[in-house]
């Protein structure tokens, strides 16, 4: 398969469908899809069972505890055996024509990203369209969820870090960004659509990304002290 396409989920009964819905009917056909589910205790594995048949074979599930969504998600890259790698979050889903986009813009590079525009969703309505571009990774994450990875850069350069459990996905791009083997190419379409009503733990993520910052000397260890006490004190008031 030229894609594999991976969606974990938790207890995602409620938002599943439409993700799996996103991806049966991409235009682009040459796919793989691989589901790794963290065991759900609700309906989410009744609503693939019933989808699996759709994907007339190209459908692979996993199902059993696992350390948190990033480990969840290098599960599922170690099963994965297709050219190009998506991953397309349960509550959050693709364009029809995503691969298809990203399949006119890969030109071959064994180590590329290639990354679009998302479009942010709260309670049913479009709150913005936005691409933040690689070259400025060291101040700002670009959109994970429009991104494309190729498989030999996970060969290459690793997985995620389960050493940041909110947001080991920028540590991964900041690590290729300072590769100068890997490229990055831009799609100006929208990719992906990502509910932000699903966002938790605003405060705990915030305080991971400032502990990468810090590691990464792109923040001084007096700015990290600073702002881990700014941080706190949120989290006392409630903020």
């Amino acid at each position: 398969m030229f894609f594999s396409i991976i969606t974990v989920c938790l207890n995602s009964e409620k938002t599943i469908e439409r993700t799996l819905r996103s991806v049966l009917e991409q235009t682009c056909r040459d796919y793989e899809y691989i589901l790794v589910d963290g065991a759900s205790t609700d309906g989410t594995m009744e609503i693939i069972r019933r989808y699996e048949p759709m994907f007339e074979g190209r459908m692979k599930v996993i199902s059993e505890k696992d350390n948190g969504i990033y480990d969840a998600m290098n599960k599922g890259i170690g099963l994965a055996s297709g050219e190009l790698i998506g991953i397309v979050n349960s509550d959050d889903y693709y364009e029809k024509d995503a691969l298809e986009k990203v399949m006119q813009a890969y030109d071959g590079d064994a180590y590329s990203v290639i990354y679009g525009m998302l479009r942010t969703i709260s309670k049913g309505r479009e709150v913005s369209v936005y691409i933040k571009n690689h070259e400025f990774l060291e101040q700002d994450m670009i959109a994970h969820p429009s991104c494309f990875v190729t498989k030999k850069t996970y060969d290459r350069f690793g997985n995620y870090s389960l050493r940041y459990p909110y947001s080991a996905d920028y540590e991964f791009m900041l690590r290729l960004y300072r590769e100068k083997e890997v490229r990055f190419v831009e799609v100006y379409s929208i990719l992906s659509n990502f509910n932000a009503d699903g966002a938790s733990s605003a405060v705990r993520a915030y305080r991971d990304t400032l502990r990468l910052r810090r590691d990464y000397r792109l923040i001084s260890a007096r700015e990290y002290r600073l702002q881990m006490f700014k941080s706190r004190i949120a989290m006392m008031l409630g903020r």
